[in-house]
């Protein structure tokens, strides 16, 4: 709005000064030349009009009274001065005219939309506005030909643009709108807002170097589902610095249309706190909202001209009222969006300190923060989250996506539109996000009164082919109370376990130049139960088995072969608790529970020895292993020969001592 009110200050300096001369102190000169500008203005298809037209040569001082201009057909733009007051005006050189000070007193600027406008009317008034030290065109442009906002944005940041000032102050500005019909149905629905301690400064050569507002307040009266809404709001200390007013105005401009340059338009941006109120005439049914956000910051954001290409995408918007686009023109749409995506570009925004009320009690949230680069986002980063859910508080210490490609999620959408994704299509989304992570998460267990914790939960994923990754890392640390009811835990609780604690870091990964693919590291520890890692080999993997078309995938499998296999199980209780609950089923003590258990397993050993001494082995380990409580049982098994995966599965299930005779069986155990 600021951007919108010094465009508009520009053109009336600009009116009040063009087109005079060195010999300007002449009051005769003045007022023609003033006449001349407003003459101009009319010329372009504008209204325009002024009162009495007063210069002093002595402080070479110009007043120009009762000033008014009206712009636009179906949305009218109208700007009221009372008085314009430029005092030791100067010319520099032919081009420019200069003044120590420009007063502008009770200015008032309004908006009329269309009977389908959104906005029905918008009115700002500002009781007084002063520049120092001025210096701007002396020639009056050319106003544009059309009233759209988007041409009336142009016009206003390249006037803006080739004014110098020192700083421009407006101590209070007030601003009434009213929504139109279409939008709610005749309810008058509106509000009013109210800026304080506005102030710019350092304007020069299309840069601004700072600019601030004390105090933002808003009130909007609204309908919604039949209630009356209020809705309340209080933003102070918006501050922004390295403004470029000149990239702003970029961006709406067409001919910039194939410029591939960053324009950076603003180095930093910083407000809060910020408070919203919402309420309605029937808290019963719909309770209303209070929010507040501490604090906001946004540093050096950027934008791609040729990227967004900004006109041609409003140049798609339907109008309001008109029938709905079909899905070619959806897609179309969100193609244009996705460029505007891409075209920005910001090195950090960070919002801290978010509270808001809900029927469940507050929710809190420390910070949000991500940065953003040509479409996507590096990392987008939520700490502090503290709520209540059903059962109970929540906390998550740290959730975060690491890498969203928005630019591309808006072009895959635009793929869908008016369509169900295929599975592979759906499956195409999963390179846009390269990886999760959560921390510190503590969370009710159902209505037990227990929390799950988890410690850290990381997922990451990369090296696609296609739309499939080729690695994969899991790291999990978290820890969650048994549930008594449930049938797989109730061993567990029996053997007096109430609480589970798991730590797993599982990776895998394939590499294309060698056709291998290893799990590794495979580690589970399961806190008082038992510690496991593995390591599994997988050889001649053609890049086709991670196609998403099934029959390829399953061609490719065929050629698969198996590698080496290393498991190491370290014993920390689990053994104990296993002999314990065939104890319980079997209604025998633990000792004889144990040896039962040593005899079928000889027994087993007995039966295969003879085929396979290997075997053997591995069933001599495992028998020590379950003997003695604490043990470590190694197991290494590689392949004699190749050996397709596919058949040694298919072969574990219908023979597994053959299957286990294609292996070299190392087995061994120790404390």
């Amino acid at each position: 709005m600021k951007k919108i009110l010094l465009g508009l200050v520009a053109v009336a300096v600009i009116a009040a000064g063009g087109y005079f001369g060195l010999d300007f102190y002449a009051q005769r000169r003045v007022t023609r030349d003033v006449e001349a500008a407003f003459e101009q203005i009319r010329a372009g298809g504008a209204k325009a009009s002024h009162g009495k037209i007063a210069f002093d040569t002595k402080s070479r001082t110009l007043t120009i009274s009762d000033i008014a201009t009206e712009l636009g057909a179906q949305s009218l733009v109208n700007v009221k001065i009372a008085s314009l007051t430029m005092t030791g005006l100067g010319q520099p050189d032919g081009a420019r005219v200069s003044a120590d000070n420009v007063a502008f007193n009770d200015v008032e600027i309004g908006v009329t939309g269309g009977p389908t406008a959104t906005t029905a009317s918008l009115t700002y008034k500002v009781p007084r506005i002063t520049v120092k030290e001025y210096s701007g065109p002396a020639g009056l442009p050319q106003l544009p030909a059309s009233s759209s906002i988007f041409e009336l944005y142009r016009f206003a940041l390249a006037q803006l643009a080739s004014i110098n000032a020192s700083s421009v102050t407006a101590p209070t500005l007030t601003g009434t709108m009213t929504f139109g019909a279409a939008a709610h149905a005749g309810d008058g629905a509106g509000g009013t807002f109210d800026y304080s301690g506005l102030a710019i400064e350092g304007m020069k050569d299309g840069k601004i170097a700072s600019s601030k507002t004390d105090k933002v307040t808003f009130t909007i009266n609204s309908q919604v589902a039949g209630k009356a809404l209020k809705t309340t709001g209080d933003l102070a200390n918006m501050v922004a610095t390295d403004i470029d007013v000149g990239a702003m105005a970029a961006i709406f401009d067409p001919a910039k249309a194939n410029d591939d340059r960053d324009y950076r338009v603003q180095g930093h941006v910083s407000a809060g706190p910020y408070v919203i109120t919402a309420k309605t005439d029937d808290v019963a049914a719909m309770p209303g909202m209070n929010m507040r956000i501490e604090g906001v910051t946004v540093d050096d954001v950027r934008i791609n001209p040729s990227r967004m290409q900004l006109p041609a995408l409003l140049a798609m918007i339907p109008p309001q009222g008109t029938a709905p686009p079909s899905p070619a023109q959806a897609r179309e749409l969100l193609e244009k969006v996705a460029g505007l995506y891409s075209g920005a570009g910001i090195g950090n925004a960070e919002m801290h300190g978010f509270s808001i009320e809900t029927p469940k009690g507050p929710l809190k949230l420390a910070s949000m923060r991500f940065n953003f680069e040509h479409g996507k986002i590096g990392e987008l980063a939520v700490e502090g989250l503290d709520g209540n859910a059903q059962n109970g508080p929540f906390k998550v210490g740290r959730f975060a996506l690491k890498s969203l490609d928005v630019a591309s999620l808006m072009r895959l959408s635009a793929q869908f539109a008016g369509q169900k994704p295929s599975p592979e299509q759906a499956l195409a989304l999963l390179p846009l996000i390269e990886g999760v992570e959560v921390k510190a998460v503590t969370s009710p267990y159902k209505a037990t009164g227990k929390p799950v914790n988890i410690d850290v939960l990381s997922l990451d994923w990369g090296q696609f082919v296609g739309p499939i990754p080729s690695k994969l890392r899991l790291v999990a640390k978290m820890a969650a109370p048994l549930d008594a009811t449930d049938p797989q835990q109730q061993a567990l609780v029996a053997a007096g376990i109430d609480r589970m604690a798991i730590d797993a870091d599982l990776g895998a990964a394939w590499t294309e130049a060698s056709r291998a693919f290893a799990l590794e590291p495979v580690k589970l520890d399961m806190a008082g139960l038992l510690h496991a890692s593995a390591k599994v080999a997988l050889a001649n993997v053609p890049r086709e088995a991670f196609s998403t078309s099934a029959a390829e995938s399953m061609g490719a499998a065929a050629q698969i072969e198996a590698g080496t296999i290393e498991l190491v199980v370290h014993d920390l209780g689990v053994i104990d608790l296993a002999v314990a609950q065939f104890a319980r089923t079997q209604n025998v003590g633990r000792d004889e529970a144990r040896k039962a258990i040593l005899d079928s397993i000889k027994a087993q050993s007995d039966a295969i020895g003879a085929a396979n001494p290997d075997a053997t082995a591995l069933v001599t380990a495992i028998s020590q292993f379950i003997e003695t409580p604490g043990q470590t049982l190694v197991i290494k098994l590689t392949p004699r020969a190749k050996a397709p995966a596919l058949q040694l599965m298919q072969l574990l299930k219908t023979d597994p001592q053959s299957a286990l005779a294609q292996f070299k069986i190392e087995a061994s155990t120790g404390l």
